[in-house]
């Protein structure tokens, strides 16, 4: 039973494969503190930036439609003509900040992990309506975490807010008085002031949200020691299937090697644990490897090479030399045509085949 559970205990860090899923299925680190930053922070370069021409334009706009507000006619389609030209030019004077905000909320995403595209999280799930999952949700640790950090935050920003603004209670209380062409800079200087307050806290709050956020993704994305066995199983294979499949090609490759012996010129052993049997036959560049082993295989090739009259030499230093240099159907390599030349030419003179 210890073992069981200590191998279903998720101890081991996510695979390549794992983390690919995860993000295939949408499941990615991300802190909802990162988008607001840069949504906060878009917005404060847009008041800096196209807040006074904004409010220019449609402050013109508004000021020209009030004083000639008795020439507006209600008749036909003059009144709905005039409403398309309001709202163009309003949406024209708003146009690039909304532009900002949209792209800084997909900044927001984009920085914490690269574009996904999943229908998994479109899924219609049972454990989305039911009472007892989202019970759980509500009283997860993440959901403890994200409420306190959540009254950290809302704390922080509050405090700077009064830290801000309590010395400036007294000029707050005259901006009702003011009149509209002075309220106007003097809420933007207000709100810039606040703004890059607020921003310079909410980059730190981001940055340490974001390693939670992460921190707590790489561990949902663990796996068990099983998980990890049976991953590997999928991926290269069962391992006794593997040994399977090559003794499968080890029993292979000695019939082929059995039924090359007979083919052979001659078969130079060591007497018993190596053979090496040679074909060499006139208008060949060098000798071939037809065979090779060692013990019983090289006992079975001396049996096929006496069963098929093929000559058997003992030489062990050159047997083991061959051995390791040499591979099936390979030439001798020439630093060895020597001690071979020696061998085959007393085999064809001890058969009468010949001089090389």
């Amino acid at each position: 039973m210890a073992d069981d559970s200590d191998d279903t205990e998720k101890t081991e860090d996510p695979s390549q494969k794992r983390l690919d899923e995860a993000l295939k299925h949408g499941d990615v680190a991300k802190s909802q503190e990162v988008n607001t930053w840069f949504v906060t922070a878009a917005s404060a370069l847009i008041l800096l930036s196209f807040s006074a021409s904004a409010a220019g334009d449609l402050r013109a706009m508004m000021r020209n439609l009030l004083a000639n507000a008795y020439q507006v006619s209600f008749d036909g389609g003059a009144f709905a003509s005039l409403l398309q030209r309001v709202g163009t030019r309003s949406i024209a004077a708003v146009a690039i900040p909304v532009l900002l905000l949209a792209l800084a909320a997909i900044c927001g995403n984009m920085i914490q992990h690269r574009l996904v595209w999943s229908v998994d999280v479109l899924m219609p799930k049972l454990s989305r309506i039911s009472p007892m999952a989202g019970a759980k949700r509500l009283f997860s640790k993440q959901a403890l975490a994200n409420f306190l950090k959540g009254l950290l935050k809302l704390a922080i920003v509050g405090s700077v807010f009064v830290a801000l603004m309590w010395p400036e209670r007294r000029r707050l209380e005259d901006m009702v008085t003011l009149d509209l062409e002075v309220l106007l800079p003097l809420t933007r200087v207000l709100a810039l002031k606040l703004f890059g307050s607020v921003v310079a806290i909410l980059a730190i709050i981001a940055a340490a949200d974001y390693l939670f956020q992460y921190r707590q993704w790489h561990e949902r994305q663990k796996m068990s020691l099983r998980e990890v066995k049976d991953e590997y199983k999928q991926s290269d294979g069962d391992p006794k299937i593997k040994a399977k499949i090559r003794q499968l090609r080890a029993s292979r490759a000695r019939k082929r090697m059995m039924a090359a012996v007979p083919k052979a010129t001659v078969v130079i052993t060591n007497p018993t644990h190596f053979a090496v049997a040679l074909q060499y036959e006139r208008g060949m560049n060098a000798p071939i490897c037809v065979a090779k082993g060692i013990d019983s295989l090289a006992l079975k090739m001396r049996e096929v090479a006496a069963k098929h009259d093929v000559a058997v030499v003992e030489n062990p230093p050159l047997a083991r030399t061959l051995y390791a240099v040499v591979e099936i159907d390979q030439e001798v390599p020439a630093e060895h045509y020597k001690a071979v030349a020696e061998v085959i030419g007393y085999v064809m003179r001890l058969t009468g085949r010949g001089r090389r």
